[in-house]
């Protein structure tokens, strides 16, 4: 199993490793968010077994599990006894009373602090865009968290890349901390985000962590659906990935033949391919130990450029999933609950 790699968290300086936990996995079950996140025990021992393999960066957010993901993050590295320097810990905000507003921002922050027992975010991410707030207000916001100690690094989520672009002037022009990294909506069977989004990132200097690098577990297997309980259950899921499922199977044939070819898993073929595109941190949510075990090993899988081309090739435009539709427009898929990352 490779050691683990390091890179930086875009223009921030913040060293993060080449993966990142993603907290959506765990939680108090509820009907009216998610059936199939795990409870504090199991946190635990997820992120226990990530620590040991150099995986000290969790994401998670304010609205996942109704804050219970929080909750259990900060009570595991409480209960391992580790040290608050020695992980990178990001959380998000907008799915609450208020979205962007200043006041909801200096609300959150705080509830978020309490929850995972600390008193500063390594990284603090906008969720959606906020059409309802003046991005002046929620960009000095959030700077003032910066200034405060609060927070020490800004990132932003799926959104359409001339809302990242007009933020990051305002930012720019006013002397206001500037968003190091983005947390888009990115795997082989959905690459939207490669035509405008991932180049302004670039340009920007931002660090790209990707949420679904696995497609929800479709590039996990050689088959669309499983008896899982979050298969059978998860309608955000389903929103995503559903409508795409013929153009997308062969997609998914190919990530099994090269990961035959290669004698490993498909997970780690899927996510050597955002090694490959140059991603510093895909976010992988793992509900038991040994998935952390798999990711790590996916570093070791060195893919090609022919392969590369060849898992691609395949890939066909996408309806927008991510972006908060624009005022008036028809909301687009998985974006209407925060159910969707």
């Amino acid at each position: 199993m490779a050691n683990m790699s390091h890179t930086t968290l875009g223009h921030s300086g913040i060293k993060i490793p080449r993966l990142c936990i993603g907290g959506m996995s765990f939680g108090k079950p509820s009907a009216d968010f998610h059936q199939w996140t795990i409870g504090p025990n199991e946190t635990r021992a997820v992120i226990e077994r990530a620590l040991e393999l150099g995986v000290n960066f969790i994401d998670t957010a304010n609205c996942y599990a109704h804050g219970t993901s929080e909750e259990y993050i900060g009570a595991a590295l409480r209960d391992l006894g580790v040290p608050r320097d020695r992980v990178v810990l990001a959380s998000k905000v907008f799915f609450n009373d208020g979205g962007l507003s200043r006041e909801a921002i200096d609300r959150e922050i705080d509830g978020t602090l309490r929850r995972l027992g600390t008193d500063y975010l390594d990284l603090y991410i906008i969720h959606r865009f906020d059409y309802e707030t003046p991005i002046e207000e929620t960009m000095e916001a959030l700077d003032g968290l910066v200034r405060t100690g609060k927070v020490r690094a800004l990132g932003a989520s799926a959104m359409y890349a001339y809302q990242l672009h007009n933020m990051q002037v305002v930012a720019a022009q006013n002397g206001w901390t500037r968003f190091a990294s983005m947390q888009c909506h990115y795997n082989l069977l959905y690459r939207e985000d490669e035509r405008e989004m991932i180049p302004v990132c670039r340009q920007l200097g931002m660090a790209l962590t990707p949420y679904s690098p696995l497609a929800s577990g479709h590039l996990c297997r050689p088959t669309w659906d499983s008896a899982s309980k979050r298969s059978t259950t998860d309608a955000a899921m389903r929103n995503k990935y559903d409508a795409d499922r013929e153009r997308d199977m062969p997609i998914v044939e190919r990530v099994a033949e090269v990961a035959g070819r290669h004698g490993v898993p498909m997970a780690r073929v899927a996510l050597a391919w955002q090694w490959a595109r140059g991603v510093e941190a895909p976010i992988v949510g793992c509900s038991k130990p040994e998935r952390v075990d798999d990711a790590v090993a996916a570093l070791d899988v060195a893919l090609t450029p022919e392969e590369v081309a060849y898992l691609e090739e395949p890939y066909v435009a996408h309806e927008l999933v991510g972006p908060a539709a624009r005022p008036g427009e028809k909301p687009l898929a998985g974006t209407a609950n925060p159910n969707v990352r």
